[in-house]
């Protein structure tokens, strides 16, 4: 069973808490973070489910980041990786994390996407460093 099918299957199993949806167990989802005039900018990403949060992974000097860390304010669409939705759109809170939780970040990361994730993240962290990352943990609106 891979790292996706994993999550699937563990999302599905009653009492695990997953209030996103098919966002949840989506291998991409498109993150959209909003501009100073609120125009919406969408990108797709890896995502991880976790204790009811959902977990991405993207460079520190991002324009996403630099967007969340003035509204946290987002919106996610399960999507293919090339960014085309489908599915439903959940809003969520974001919250930039880097050290530790970071690297709890890119071991989700990792395992969910199997070799993959391995190669990708493993190759970022030698090209730019941990810092060079970070997490941004997504809490869905209620």
């Amino acid at each position: 069973m891979s790292g996706r099918q994993h999550a699937d299957y563990l999302s599905r199993l009653p009492g695990v808490d997953n209030p996103f949806g098919e966002v949840g167990t989506a291998d991409y989802v498109l993150l959209t973070s909003f501009r100073k005039d609120g125009t919406p900018v969408g990108t797709a990403l890896w995502a991880a489910l976790d204790n009811g949060k959902l977990y991405v992974w993207t460079v520190t000097d991002s324009w996403k980041v630099k967007r969340i860390r003035r509204n946290p304010q987002v919106t996610l669409q399960p999507c293919d990786r090339s960014g085309k939705p489908h599915g439903a759109v959940v809003k969520g809170t974001a919250e930039i994390l880097d050290g530790a939780a970071a690297d709890r970040v890119r071991g989700m990361i990792r395992g969910k996407y199997s070799v993959l994730g391995w190669l990708i993240v493993t190759g970022s962290t030698l090209r730019r460093g941990k810092k060079g990352t970070v997490g941004i943990e997504i809490t869905a609106d209620a």
